[in-house]
């Protein structure tokens, strides 16, 4: 455990990296790549940046290994973006929460304006909370987006109550599913912002995805269940069958209502274990 004086530097610089993503944020365009899709649109994505995880939930399984059921010992937790604005966490608190991970960036281009907010107010109540950054591989390249996202609040240090960062990386809402990309080529993208992250952090970072999207535009790949902790998205009363190979779940988002609920695959124990890596 690092002394308090680090713990309160690496909430300063947290304070002070989504400080400068609030004034990018507010200068985000919607170039013609970036206009959401009609179904998009329904689920709140109106703009540039506007993409959450598990914008679109998805339910699907597919024969092969046996669906995986809740664990007998879990955290509860929530996840957040924009659209949440400013969070009450000491009434998540009450609720029982206990991590909380916080939508830093998207593509190349855009920063959560309400990311200090977030991500230290959650850590201020006593949470152990992450950063996520929504990928966008059409726009730029794996090293390209890992390096914006540490850049902009995606950093780790071993405090424990920091999680390591997590890759969102799920359906396109501004066209194509796959982003134009072949499942090699994904695949190699995918690589590309791991490695990256990890060479700038020490830390694997998390998958968030699911097992409908990892089929179609991986090819269900199985590169990443001994590196990468998993976070499967399935809004079902069980996680089901995992994408990838992955013989085990790290974290299940398991609703959207009222906020993103998520669940960790262990007790709190477990959970600093992950944020002390």
């Amino acid at each position: 455990m690092k002394s308090a004086l680090f713990t309160g530097a690496a909430v300063t610089l947290g304070l002070l990296l989504a400080s400068i993503g609030s004034a990018q944020a507010s200068s985000v365009d919607s170039p013609a790549s970036h206009q959401p899709t009609p179904q998009a649109r329904q689920h709140g994505i109106d703009k540039a940046g506007d993409a959450y995880m598990g914008w679109l939930a998805n339910t699907t399984t597919a024969a092969g290994a046996p669906a995986v059921m809740a664990p007998a010992a879990s955290v509860e937790g929530i996840d957040v973006s924009s659209h949440q604005g400013n969070v009450n966490w000491a009434a998540q608190w009450s609720a029982g929460k206990r991590f909380a991970y916080t939508k830093a960036s998207e593509g190349n281009y855009y920063t959560n304006p309400y990311f200090a907010q977030q991500y230290n107010g959650s850590y201020n109540v006593g949470m152990i909370r992450g950063a996520y950054h929504f990928a966008t591989p059409n726009d730029s390249s794996g090293a390209n987006q890992a390096n914006y996202f540490v850049d902009h609040g995606g950093g780790w240090s071993r405090d424990g109550k920091t999680l390591p960062g997590s890759l969102d990386i799920e359906y396109n809402p501004y066209g194509a599913t796959c982003y134009g990309l072949s499942q090699a080529a994904m695949v190699n993208w995918i690589h590309d912002f791991l490695n990256t992250y990890k060479a700038r952090t020490t830390r694997d970072a998390v998958i968030y995805t699911n097992l409908d999207w990892w089929s179609q535009c991986t090819g269900n790949s199985t590169a990443f269940n001994a590196t990468n902790p998993l976070w499967v998205a399935r809004y079902a009363s069980a996680p089901g069958t995992l994408p990838g190979g992955w013989p085990f779940y790290t974290i299940w988002q398991y609703s959207s209502t009222p906020i993103d609920q998520d669940r960790f695959n262990g007790d709190q124990s477990r959970l600093v274990a992950l944020a002390n890596g």
